[in-house]
């Protein structure tokens, strides 16, 4: 995890509750509105001052919002350091009003240079040396695609070269879902500011912000907790979240007090699911580990961990039903494909699983499997279990499009617990989490919703998710609850892959390769 990540609040929110937070700090604290302006402006100007001390010149493009109003302070800012100045007015300054009305008049006064878009030859616009540029044309109040000019405007803003600082937010960028609403400003830096918005660490947004940083503007911590303040709609969590979950084993301890794990999976073809998960969830700390899978996998399993117990339904199919109740934790899913012989293991598991609470992670095939079997059923509805999907698996228990889940995470994660109840994961950029009240019903929502900033592009490779699913069945047979097993798995693998990454790179991280900084990191010092 990057330090700047590391730094950040905790208390995720919607745009429109950011909007209340600084209606409370205006209206109940008396904190004048052109005082939260200014001192964001100051923020940001400081940010780009830190970052790019050689800066001489400053591009600022502006809307017609509050976001414009944070531009010209900026503007002002700069022009009282002598810096040379170029605001570009995309937005129409006729349509400014309050705050950021002020904020224009004031930077007008100190004879900043203001430039309307549309009446610049782009062609022979010539680039200043030692310039940053400032995005301050959309901000959060953006929910539709961005059209016209602001289009233009954004995609000449990525044409330049020099470094690229977004205030509050990248334009073009959801500030409740992280997707990119037509065209969207790439920048080197997000300042944003009062509370953390969603959309900057989910979805696509770690894809144009940049390096992040959240100023409070000094707004003092009872706004937040006033008692017309908004509940923040999730939590971030890393991997000192995971640290507080871990604690160190009594001396006395053996293996039947650290859990048996029993993993489901590896249909011909896919041996290799069913190894990883088992391998993970031993390098986890469980006490024992069995992986239920064909016959001809055991050789490769022994040759690799002979630590794992191995067995099959062809040669111990009574053995079978023994092995599963003994379990303290239950996967599958891992390589199990779609098969008949899929088919009859996850309805033993199932029933299993129904009669005696054991807590099962449900992952992979075994998900596209469930789906088809609560066709069939009434309710498929459980409390005492994890589903792990991606966006196209999410999508097929939800019955919808892939593009559907991805176009508000924090709903579909809310939507899947809803409906399947338990805990639920949906991976990707900015992972969410949802876990429902205990014995909740079916209408209820979710108690908790969390976001990882753990992890990054490197493990968008085969294997990672079946490695998930063994440190989280692991975590969980060690005595873990739902949620807090699969909010602590998801840190550790995330941070397992950032400390392989920082060691070799991101190209060519295999799954196999967090094993070694899993077992480092759920032994904290």
């Amino acid at each position: 995890m990057s330090e700047s990540l590391s730094k950040l609040p905790r208390n995720l929110y919607r745009a429109e509750q950011v909007r209340q937070l600084d209606r409370l700090a205006i209206e109940e604290f008396n904190i004048a509105g052109i005082e939260l302006m200014r001192k964001a402006g100051s923020v940001a100007f400081d940010c780009v001052m830190e970052n790019w001390p050689q800066t001489r010149h400053l591009q600022i493009f502006t809307g017609s919002g509050n976001n414009a109003g944070d531009g010209f302070i900026v503007a002002g800012l700069a022009r009282q350091q002598e810096l040379s100045v170029d605001v570009v007015c995309v937005g129409d300054v006729d349509k400014l009003n309050g705050e950021a009305k002020d904020a224009y008049d004031w930077a007008c006064g100190l004879k900043v240079s203001m430039r309307k878009y549309s009446e610049i030859d782009l062609e022979r616009e010539n680039e200043h040396a030692q310039t940053a540029i400032i995005d301050a044309l959309l901000g959060t109040g953006l929910d539709r695609n961005v059209e016209g000019e602001y289009k233009s405007a954004i995609d000449y803003l990525n044409s330049l070269s020099a470094p690229v600082v977004a205030i509050d937010m990248p334009s073009g960028l959801s500030a409740d879902t992280g997707m990119s609403l037509g065209s969207t400003v790439n920048a080197d830096l997000t300042v944003t500011f009062i509370a953390m918005k969603l959309g900057l660490l989910t979805g696509e947004g770690r894809d144009f912000v940049g390096e992040l940083v959240c100023h409070k503007l000094d707004i003092p911590e009872e706004v937040t907790t006033h008692a017309n303040a908004p509940q923040a709609v999730a939590q971030r969590i890393d991997i000192n979240y995971a640290a507080q979950q871990l604690y160190p084993r009594q001396h006395s301890s053996h293996k039947g007090n650290h859990g048996h794990v029993v993993i489901v999976g590896g249909d011909y073809g896919f041996g290799g699911a069913g190894i990883l998960a088992a391998e993970a969830a031993q390098r986890s700390g469980a006490g024992l580990v069995s992986l239920i899978t064909r016959p001809e996998h055991r050789q490769s399993l022994l040759a690799r961990a002979p630590e794992i117990m191995v067995l099959t339904c062809e040669e111990n199919a009574e053995a079978i039903e023994e092995v599963l109740r003994k379990a303290s934790a239950i996967a599958i899913g891992p390589g199990l494909g779609r098969s008949d012989w899929s088919r009859g293991l996850l309805q033993q598991v199932m029933g299993v699983q129904l009669g005696d609470k054991t807590p099962l992670v449900i992952d992979a095939d075994a998900l596209q499997l469930l789906a088809e079997r609560s066709q069939l059923l009434s309710s498929t509805r459980r409390e005492n279990w994890i589903l792990t999907p991606h966006p196209g698996e999410a999508g097929v228990l939800l019955n919808k499009t892939t593009a559907e889940i991805q176009s508000d995470r924090v709903a579909s994660v809310s939507e899947l617990a809803q409906r399947w109840g338990g805990c639920c994961l949906l991976k990707g950029s900015g992972s969410l989490i949802a876990c429902t009240k205990k014995g909740a019903d079916k209408k209820a929502g979710p108690q908790s919703i969390f976001l990882c900033t753990e992890g990054n592009a490197g493990m968008a490779s085969g294997g990672m998710g079946d490695v998930l699913t063994g440190l989280t069945t692991s975590l969980l047979a060690q005595g873990l609850d739902l949620e807090s097993a699969i909010c602590c798995a998801v840190c550790v693998h995330g941070e397992a892959a950032d400390l392989a990454v920082d060691f070799e790179g991101q190209r060519g991280l295999a799954a196999s390769d967090l094993l070694p900084y899993i077992r480092q990191l759920v032994n904290p010092s």
